[in-house]
């Protein structure tokens, strides 16, 4: 198994949790989710810089890094409802995509098949898949359907000569049978590529892309609803991909290819919300939070909160299934906190 450690920056946690070893089982045994670096950005097709990403997303907080983080709206504390460790970094060769890619998908595998959920901090698109390849080589091709929010279908052929590249991996999930076309669920689609060859081959899979005209017409939470459904009939689990550059780059500047007329930040925290707590989410990524276009930490400080929030959802859903008041978001954020001990 490849080296795990810091690549590129400071040896440092997310936020602070607990280190593990993926060399050594016993130190994430028991684990509900094992985040991991995959600071690859050899596929780019524009703008490099994704390498820098895990580094950015962990340390991107003006909160103390203490391994605790407590949700107001969703009121748990994911860091430590849950457990979460840091496996630390794949070691990624930007000029080897191959053995890149299989070094994470061999780290994703060993993560997925302990029982944690593998939450991947990118990189460029180019791991998705290796990331979802082998979540679902533990849960079965074609048992895991993929919520992927981008700007761009990621489905093309041959890019530059290469079968692999960040504009490419969906279409290669496919076809290895990893994730079924028909439980391919794109938000946020706009711009100016793919072009009519590539969207004919779209249709062919059967897949269901969300352009922005689209949202905007019908309203993000039908569509959302409507995805749901889809991605739920006959799968077992959801991987979501979250691409940075689904959100306008005023609001996500600090990516490689961006692409106006996107999603609100606001907007993408809330979807993400709602997936990981009403959805059987078993993996995740965040990629394309490039460092070197970034302005005031903008990106980073986005890409560190979607982190969070996909926690705080997944431990606020497991709270409601255990049983006791089941979370009201229209709850007023002080009610009945007078009648609570101090800490809860």
């Amino acid at each position: 198994m490849s080296r795990y450690g810091p690549m590129f920056g400071p040896d440092i946690t997310f936020l602070g949790v607990e280190r593990c070893d993926l060399a050594a089982p016993e130190s994430f045994a028991g684990a509900d989710v094992v985040i991991l670096g995959a600071p690859f950005d050899g596929g780019t097709s524009n703008r490099p810089g994704a390498r820098f990403g895990p580094m950015a997303l962990r340390q991107a907080c003006y909160l103390p890094h203490d391994g605790s983080r407590p949700s107001l709206a969703l009121r748990v504390d994911p860091l430590r409802d849950l457990r979460v460790l840091d496996a630390g970094d794949v070691e990624c060769y930007s000029g080897d995509i191959e053995t890149s890619i299989a070094a994470i998908e061999e780290a994703v595998h060993t993560i997925s098949a302990s029982g944690a959920m593998p939450l991947v901090l990118g990189g460029d698109h180019t791991i998705a898949l290796p990331d979802a390849r082998g979540v679902a080589r533990h849960h079965g091709f074609g048992r895991t359907s993929m919520i992927h929010f981008d700007a761009h279908a990621d489905t093309g052929d041959i890019e530059f000569g290469h079968l692999y590249g960040h504009g490419q991996p969906m279409r290669r999930l496919i076809e290895s049978g990893a994730i079924r076309g028909d439980r391919f669920l794109q938000i946020g689609l706009r711009g100016y590529w793919p072009g009519p060859d590539t969207l004919r081959w779209m249709a062919r899979q059967n897949m269901r892309s969300y352009e922005m005209t689209e949202i905007v017409e019908r309203g993000l939470g039908d569509c959302l609803t409507e995805a749901f459904t889809i991605a739920t009939d006959g799968c077992d689990g959801v991987f979501l991909s979250v691409d940075i550059d689904v959100c306008d780059p005023g609001h996500a500047p600090g990516t490689g290819t961006p692409e106006p007329g996107g999603l609100s930040a606001r907007e993408l925290l809330d979807s993400v919300r709602r997936i990981c707590y009403e959805l059987p989410v078993v993996g995740m990524e965040v990629v394309e939070v490039a460092p070197p276009y970034d302005h005031a930490d903008i990106t980073a400080f986005l890409g560190n909160r979607v982190i969070l929030e996909a926690l705080s959802a997944l431990a606020r859903r497991r709270r409601d299934a255990a049983g006791g008041e089941p979370w009201d978001p229209r709850r007023p954020l002080l009610d009945g906190r007078a009648d609570e001990p101090d800490g809860a």
